[in-house]
């Protein structure tokens, strides 16, 4: 069958309008990073500061393309506990939401207890995590769940003990039971917020893991800097940083992709 007369010219408009888009939106995000790291490179070269204090941008660059292949190797290891904590968080938090915002009981003892373990810094479980379980991929997979555990789970909460008492009558009265109302009403209506705890869950997944390296790991980003800075060699702990930032920036989109392909009807979607 022949191609549609004018289809070929119809998408080729349409993607350089999305691409004349994105162009006008992002460059004041392109000119100011070019700009600030310009600043920075002739900043250190005018100042005479030395590179073990502060070294360029292009220094930084070089060094770490020299070490990538270590840097690759502890990206993928930094990121496989920071997937797998976040993943286990969502698994257990979620549930754990969903119980509390339903039963009240939990609401009166649960909920209160885990409100006042989220005010404690996550940062001191790490030690006894690695004192218990030695140094392996169990400490680090644990404190990435303490740390994207609670900002799910009460989020959780909040998103399904949200829904209004006169939409719950509607539903009863059109004749739906429990799960129908739960899986046409209360879960699409509680996706919104509970993304709002992912993506918070998904910025502090490799702050758990790093944390973790660096209380006590012998790979990793989290390693990788520490040793870098024992070293002075600044150059290579701003690339291990810039590669978490990375890893960081794919997790927080990826869940920000997931939210768009689930909820593409919310508000805060259609806005963009």
């Amino acid at each position: 069958m022949p191609p549609e007369p004018g289809l070929a010219a119809r998408l080729a408009t349409r993607v350089a309008a999305r691409v004349a888009l994105a162009l006008r939106v992002s460059w004041p995000f392109a000119a100011f990073f070019i700009g600030f790291f310009l600043v920075w490179e002739y900043s250190v070269v005018i100042f005479k500061i030395p590179g073990y204090i502060l070294p360029t941008p292009s220094q930084i660059a070089a060094n770490g393309w020299a070490d990538i292949p270590r840097l690759l190797d502890y990206t993928l290891i930094t990121g496989a506990e920071s997937l797998i904590g976040y993943a286990l968080a969502i698994c257990v938090g979620v549930p754990v939401g969903l119980a509390i915002a339903f039963w009240k009981p939990l609401q009166r003892t649960v909920y209160p207890f885990l409100v006042s373990l989220e005010m404690v810094p996550k940062i001191a479980f790490a030690p006894l995590f690695i004192a218990w379980l030695g140094f392996g991929l169990l400490p680090k997979v644990i404190i990435v769940v303490l740390v994207c555990f609670f900002p799910v789970a009460l989020n959780a909460i909040h998103a399904f003990g949200s829904l209004s008492d006169e939409l719950t009558r509607f539903c009863r009265s059109t004749g739906a039971g429990p799960l129908r109302t739960f899986w046409k009403v209360r879960l699409p209506a509680a996706l919104p917020q509970c993304f709002v705890g992912f993506k918070y869950a998904a910025l502090n997944a490799t702050v758990g893991a790093t944390i973790a390296e660096f209380m006590g790991s012998d790979q990793g980003l989290g390693f990788y800097i520490q040793i870098a800075t024992g070293n002075m060699r600044p150059d290579l702990a701003f690339a291990g940083i810039f590669f978490l930032t990375l890893l960081g920036l794919a997790l927080f989109g990826a869940v920000s992709l997931a939210e768009k392909l689930l909820i593409p009807w919310h508000i805060t979607l259609r806005r963009h």
